[in-house]
């Protein structure tokens, strides 16, 4: 288990297929850190709610709220963590000890490459292509709307990638797995 100066836990936030798990996966073996998938946590919520993954409407607000404040609690009181979950950068706004990072995948004029990430969940999760995009657009607009709504007084213009909440966004668009490791790696002052 490796100790960071300054460091004790790391988030890694991002849409969906963005490549933040993958990302946070590398990230907690190359530290030797424990690794929370936020999304196995609230995926498990949607099936015993009986509702599709793309039904964050249908996601109770108390689920929301009481998964949010475990995670504040998990990295005010943890260490060696590393906590993949859309909102954990968002979370850890004003906690000490947290690095912050956020996985766009992005053209080079900042476009959201939304087919690429269609295409990633097709590959992970061996969906059609119309399932796929359905899913991408259903959950990222149910997701912003109900978080608008509980986290930000509904403010419209609010959105958790705002790359002020992090210490490092990463491109997945522009950088392989290999590269987005050593870009976070680099980041936090670790050498392999």
């Amino acid at each position: 288990m490796v100790d960071l100066p300054r460091i004790k836990n790391i988030t890694v936030s991002g849409r969906i297929a963005s490549g933040a798990t993958t990302l946070a996966e590398k990230i907690a073996t190359a530290l030797g850190w424990e690794l929370l998938e936020g999304g196995k946590i609230l995926r498990k919520v949607q099936e015993d709610i009986g509702a599709s993954v793309e039904e964050t409407s249908k996601r109770p607000d108390n689920a929301d709220l009481e998964y949010e404040e475990k995670v504040k609690k998990m990295l005010r009181e943890g260490s060696h963590q590393v906590i993949q979950s859309h909102l954990a950068g968002f979370d850890a706004q004003g906690i000490d000890g947290v690095f912050k990072v956020f996985v766009v995948c992005e053209d080079s004029h900042g476009n959201d490459m939304v087919d690429v990430r269609i295409d990633r969940l097709m590959n992970r999760d061996s969906k059609s292509v119309d399932q796929a995009k359905h899913e991408v657009k259903e959950r990222d607009t149910q997701n912003l709307e109900k978080w608008r709504r509980l986290y930000a007084n509904g403010d419209p213009n609010w959105n958790y990638f705002n790359p002020t909440y992090y210490d490092l966004v990463v491109n997945t668009f522009s950088h392989n797995k290999e590269e987005s490791l050593k870009l976070v790696l680099d980041a936090i002052g670790y050498q392999q």
